[in-house]
């Protein structure tokens, strides 16, 4: 089984600390999605835009309905949303 060392919040520092600590000021709290890419955070704040941008940007869709449709596909892939 793969194994990922995430970086707790705790011992989080630089730009990773920012980015923890905006999700901590946005949820109350570090996403587990957010701490698995810890390791590389370019590639954490890359995939934070593209979610911004798909969830939030232009659409014929309202936010509720990609929000539904993000939560069925996770639902089918049996994966935990």
């Amino acid at each position: 089984m793969a194994y990922i060392p995430l970086v707790d919040p705790a011992r989080a520092t630089g730009r990773l600390k920012e980015i923890y600590d905006a999700a901590i000021a946005r949820a109350g709290r570090v996403a587990q999605i957010v701490q698995t890419m810890s390791p590389n955070p370019a590639v954490l704040e890359a995939s934070m835009g593209f979610y911004v941008r798909l969830m939030k940007g232009p659409s014929g869709l309202a936010r509720s309905e990609r929000e539904l449709l993000a939560t069925v596909t996770s639902r089918e892939n049996n994966c935990y949303y």
